[in-house]
């Protein structure tokens, strides 16, 4: 019998993280999926991620708590507000006040703990460089400088025994396309969600950069959007 490898899956409950745990499964991995409760304003997402690990009958799904809110420095984490109506020129001009300081790393840096444990060498992760709002942890080179710093940071990759793959499959693709490739492989993007400043019952508030660029790409590939949007 072949025994399946594992890979570790950021999932945020969102379109992109929901696609790549799509893309891992169908390429044959056992899943574990990793969330985090990091003080967002948004932790609606956590309810999100946890209807994507049934979806996708996970093997485990882990969250994990840090209070990125005593930092701050992000309209996720402080008290700050999320911009709302931005077209996408002001998107793609200046990293925006809902860049998280460091999110990714201190995320990845999780996975690759958990990786070591469980024997996996593949952590997957849902950043995209094509519509995305001027995050830095969302570019190529990032994620290839991390996996070099990854396989000198293990003791399993130093005694030779894994090497760490940090699989980011979507980092070239625009959002439709994204949303085109999640559905060719059956995810329900119903379950999903991807707004920055949901309200209190968790509508989504269609205003910020992420409801956008989710609308949009729903828009340009041609699939009805499931998402509850406030007064929309």
């Amino acid at each position: 019998m072949d025994i399946k490898k594992k890979a570790v899956i950021l999932s945020s409950g969102g379109i992109d993280s929901t696609t790549v745990m799509a893309i891992a499964k169908h390429e044959g991995f056992e899943l574990y999926s990793l969330s985090f409760s990091y003080g967002q304003r948004h932790n609606v997402e956590l309810i999100a991620a946890e209807k994507v690990a049934k979806f996708f009958n996970v093997t485990k799904h882990l969250v994990i708590s840090i209070d990125l809110r005593k930092i701050g420095g992000s309209a996720l984490t402080d008290d700050i507000p999320v911009p709302k109506f931005r077209n996408e020129d002001d998107m793609s001009k200046f990293i925006p006040i809902t860049y998280v300081p460091a999110r990714n790393t201190i995320f990845l840096s999780y996975a690759l703990s958990w990786a070591e444990v469980i024997e996996s060498s593949d952590i997957f992760i849902g950043v995209n460089a094509m519509d995305y709002s001027g995050y830095p942890d969302c570019r190529p080179e990032y994620i290839k400088a991390f996996e070099n710093m990854a396989n000198l940071a293990l003791k399993t990759t130093v005694d030779g025994k894994t090497k760490i793959k940090i699989q980011a499959p979507l980092i070239n693709l625009t959002k439709s396309q994204i949303i085109n490739k999640g559905v060719g492989l059956g995810v329900d993007f119903s379950i999903t969600h991807s707004c920055y400043d949901p309200s209190p019952d968790g509508l989504s508030c269609g205003s910020c950069d992420s409801c956008i660029l989710r609308k949009r790409g729903f828009d340009i590939s041609g699939i009805y959007d499931p998402t509850h949007y406030i007064n929309l």
